[in-house]
């Protein structure tokens, strides 16, 4: 099991410098004109020394090369762990100032979402493979394929328009605000909320419904009952906790996706987060910010992965990663 965790690290890292290089050279590729053409303007001298300095430009105004600049920019990260500052977005401040101010928002609405989504996700597939077969099952089976094949941004927009627009009952926009447990940012953050768990609660539905559901048709649970079990007890004491070591992987793997944001949800009701930052950084091609967002995005995602396999070897220790037949 050691082995095994210590190849995945090593091959998360290695695939994260992989996709770090490939981002760094298409970005660099890219035309990316100076904010100001005036020499003699302030802007343009700011970003000149800025590009000099960073190592991306000599001072006559040439290009460095890019293998030059991609090791200079690691150097700085590793030695002084500065990513840079915003030179086009927040002209003057640290890269990792900005994202510490920006990643509270996402968290916290993500946080909500997950605590709302999570149960209401398990009860209705515990329900369904319950009520397999029956009206019950196929309306949420219906429910489920509609929340699932529907994009989050639609929900978010029929919310706005229904709940915050014609019966006002919510703000159309987040609070700007850092007071998160207030109930005013409560209320705001109701319609983003109910946007982002939507396709979580599908989600989880059908995943719980499929795993219950064969746990309950296998032969462990014949033989329970022949040992004179009666179905509830046979379902809450082996079928529910057989169905849980692929479904608890899951829910940690959600709980991980926390720092991630949604970048469309967040853009839609003004959500200072870091997913909102990282459409910016995109659009106006501020290089340190692109390039320290798109490293903590692909860190989490390869992250998540190594504690989603690693996990079902703690809920269930019959199972061993990486382990020889």
């Amino acid at each position: 099991m050691l082995k095994y965790t210590i190849k995945r690290i090593l091959l998360m890292f290695l695939t994260l410098f992989i996709i770090s290089t490939i981002c760094f050279v298409l970005i660099k590729l890219l035309p990316n004109p100076m904010v100001s053409r005036d020499p003699e303007s302030s802007a343009y001298k700011y970003e000149f020394s800025y590009r000099v300095a960073r190592g991306y430009i000599k001072p006559d105004g040439s290009p460095e090369p890019i293998f030059k600049q991609y090791l200079y920019y690691w150097k700085n990260v590793f030695t002084k762990w500065d990513w840079g500052e915003g030179f086009k977005m927040y002209k003057g401040s640290k890269v990792i100032d900005i994202f510490s101010e920006k990643m509270p928002f996402t968290v916290i609405l993500n946080i909500y979402s997950l605590i709302f989504s999570i149960p209401l996700g398990i009860l209705f597939g515990i329900y369904a493979a319950l009520r397999k077969n029956k009206w019950q099952d196929q309306i949420i089976s219906v429910g489920v394929m509609i929340f699932v094949s529907v994009p989050s941004y639609i929900y978010a927009f029929l919310l706005q328009y229904i709940l915050g627009f014609k019966l006002n009952l919510f703000p159309l926009q987040i609070d700007q605000g850092r007071d998160f447990f207030s109930f005013s940012m409560l209320k705001s953050m109701a319609l983003p909320v109910l946007a982002l768990s939507f396709s979580v609660i599908a989600g989880l539905t059908r995943f719980t419904r499929a795993e219950l559901t064969e746990c309950l048709t296998s032969d462990s649970m014949l033989l329970a009952r022949t040992k004179g079990l009666t179905k509830r007890q046979a379902t809450f004491r082996h079928a529910l906790r057989n169905a849980m070591v692929p479904i608890l992987p899951m829910i940690i793997g959600e709980f991980i996706s926390i720092l991630t944001g949604s970048f469309i949800i967040e853009s839609i009701f003004g959500i200072p987060g870091v997913g909102n930052l990282y459409i910016q950084s995109i659009n106006t091609r501020d290089y340190d910010f692109f390039m320290m967002l798109t490293i903590f995005y692909t860190f989490i995602g390869l992250a998540a992965g190594i504690v989603i396999d690693l996990s079902y070897g703690f809920i269930d220790p019959r199972i061993r990663m990486g382990a020889k037949k």
